[in-house]
């Protein structure tokens, strides 16, 4: 039973940080440039022809581009501006599809091993990623800032008491007054892969020589079969992506604020972990292609590692 002087907590947090300020009647800079540039063209066919062509024929010649620059400036898409998805369109549709992770020195036409074609083989661009490398403590290089990632789970206050949230709130408040640089907190559900986990536990249930127990761990197996089956399971990842920029120390410092946010969010109730290159190279291998059931919770090897296979 909750006593009487437990406090209910308001934290006041803007959801729209990001969205560009209203200049007039409701609409940004963007949309009334879009709008008014639409309405020049406008203006100007009907100085061009306005006198020329019946006002039915001029009507349907300047409706549709009213309407298109209204979608235009008005509609979005995947959370994105029209303009700004139309525009990422073209360039996706523009660039090449073919690339290597190359540097720019190094030859792009396609190896000496690779099967000869009658037609001259394309060119391939160099592949430009926003990250340049991954140390293997877990710092990933993009460029000017260093990038540490902390893997943290969630808290749940639905059950607390109106001073223990008050606490938590408080607490997680005072994390973020404390952040002396950029902080993005990933939330992001992915598929499970439950058949692995099914065939190993089948696996594991012929060493144990129990019979009873061994049975139970064969209809676990089997249950998870069938839960994969009929379902699509997904967990919830929670990543915090710490950065760090100067020319000296920026790696030392960014894994030490790094276990500045594990511990801090360790003190709410939540398990923390500072990922090292594999864990890292992991998850954002993952992010790539979310749809894709791969698990993120074994490393993966670095891209500038060499990978090698069993002794014989």
């Amino acid at each position: 039973m909750r006593s009487s002087d437990d406090a209910d907590p308001h934290a006041r947090i803007p959801a729209d940080v990001d969205t560009p300020d209203k200049i007039a009647y409701g609409l940004t800079a963007r949309q009334l440039a879009i709008l008014a540039m639409a309405g020049v063209i406008g203006y100007g066919i009907f100085r061009a022809v306005g006198g020329l062509v019946p006002l039915p024929v001029l009507v349907a010649v300047l409706m549709p581009l009213a309407g298109a620059a209204i979608v235009l400036a008005l509609g979005r898409r995947d959370g994105l501006p029209m303009d700004a998805w139309l525009l990422a369109a073209a360039r996706h549709i523009r660039s090449p599809k073919r690339l290597a992770p190359a540097t720019a020195g190094q030859p792009t036409t396609s190896p000496a091993w690779a099967p000869a074609t009658e037609t001259p083989p394309p060119t391939v661009p160099v592949l430009r990623l926003p990250a340049n490398a991954i140390s293997d403590n877990g710092v990933v290089d993009a460029g000017p800032h260093a990038v540490a990632l902390v893997a943290c789970t969630t808290v749940n206050i639905g059950l607390r008491t109106g001073n223990e949230r008050a606490a938590l709130i408080g607490s997680y408040g005072r994390w973020l007054n404390s952040l002396s640089g950029p902080v993005q907190i990933v939330i992001s559900a992915q598929r499970v892969d439950l058949s692995s986990h099914a065939q190993r536990i089948a696996e594991g249930a012929e060493t144990i020589a129990n019979p009873a127990l061994a049975d139970a761990a064969r209809d676990y197996a089997d249950f998870l079969d069938d839960l994969a089956a009929r379902r699509d399971p997904l967990w919830r990842t929670v990543i915090v992506a710490v950065t760090a920029t100067g020319d000296q120390g920026r790696d030392t410092e960014v894994l030490r604020r790094a276990e500045h946010a594990a511990s801090a969010l360790s003190a709410l109730g939540a398990q923390t972990a500072v990922l090292d290159g594999g864990r890292a190279a992991a998850v954002l291998t993952c992010a790539t292609d979310p749809y894709t059931p791969a698990d993120v919770t074994w490393a993966r090897a670095l891209t500038d590692g060499a990978i090698t296979g069993p002794e014989d």
